[in-house]
């Protein structure tokens, strides 16, 4: 099985050392690892010449300055399927992967019972690292699986029932699994909704999803805002992209809060969210099931 990791990046170079050192360090190092630069020139000088896997650095544009993280991904796992990849191995640029995490989605893609899923594996999310920055050998040890997913037992798989569950932090699928599902839809740009959306792609696709035992990710610290105000333009805007795909909204309790705050309002006549304060006599339609990133 030729397998490649894709990453998408834009800053966060510390993060992307570490996890390419991750990488190095496991029981099984990918053939190929393809880091998509979103308006980066800079980041190919970070990752370290010679090391295994080497790396393969792909520009993105930016477009209207935002992050365009469906795309980037669409591109990675283009550039990974040209170059003959049957297991795409997507990590997000804070991830560190553990040890076995490689070797373990190829495992579960090679049984032929698991071959159409999505798989995810557990991450676990690092407190502020200290003044020698974190031990590849100490991560287990740092932080517990994030409680809102299933964390299988190393060597064992949960089969999921509920795909807004599904995240791109850490995922794998094999190259008919990728086509069977679609790319992601490159209407999305900026934060929040897109791998949502994917997890919705998937269960129309009768694709399964995987939680993988054995296969941990370890999230690195950096500062965030709950709710992220400074997203609130880009969840709004995906959000409505979202609901004219499938119908409903995403990212409500984010949503909820915003309007609590009176950020944002529901506009009854037009059926959407906006932003501002609420008008006197509005109101706002029950929240969706809350969907958790990062």
């Amino acid at each position: 099985m030729r397998t490649a990791v894709i990453t998408l990046a834009a800053g966060r170079h510390d993060h992307l050392r570490r996890q390419q050192a991750g990488l190095a360090a496991g029981t099984r190092q990918p053939d190929e690892y393809v880091v998509v630069a979103m308006d980066d020139p800079g980041l190919a000088s970070v990752l370290e010449r010679g090391r295994t896997p080497p790396a393969t650095v792909l520009d993105c544009a930016v477009r209207d300055g935002n992050l365009p993280l469906a795309r980037a991904r669409n591109l990675g796992a283009a550039h990974a399927l040209e170059n003959g990849a049957d297991l795409l191995v997507f990590l997000d640029v804070d991830c560190v992967p553990g040890e076995r995490l490689v070797e373990r989605y190829e495992e579960t893609a090679g049984d032929p019972a698991h071959r159409r899923s999505l798989l995810c594996g557990t991450v676990a999310y690092l407190p502020p690292p200290g003044p020698l920055g974190y031990r590849l050998d100490s991560l287990a040890t740092l932080a517990d699986p994030h409680p809102g997913r299933p964390d299988p037992p190393p060597g064992e798989t949960v089969e999921g029932t509920d795909h807004t569950l599904f995240w791109s932090l850490s995922f794998a699928l094999t190259a008919d699994t990728w086509h069977a599902v679609g790319g992601f839809c490159e209407r999305y740009e900026g934060y929040g909704g897109e791998d949502t959306d994917y997890g919705q792609q998937a269960r129309a696709a009768g694709v399964r999803l995987l939680w993988t035992g054995g296969a941990p990710a370890f999230h690195q610290y950096h500062p965030v805002s709950r709710p992220p105000v400074g997203h609130l333009h880009d969840i709004l805007r995906n959000a409505a992209v979202f609901h004219g795909r499938w119908g409903w909204w995403p990212m409500g309790d984010w949503l909820a809060e915003f309007a609590a705050r009176g950020l944002i309002h529901w506009n009854g006549p037009d059926a959407r969210w906006e932003a501002g304060a609420a008008p006197a006599e509005a109101t706002a339609p029950d929240p969706a099931e809350p969907t958790v990133l990062d």
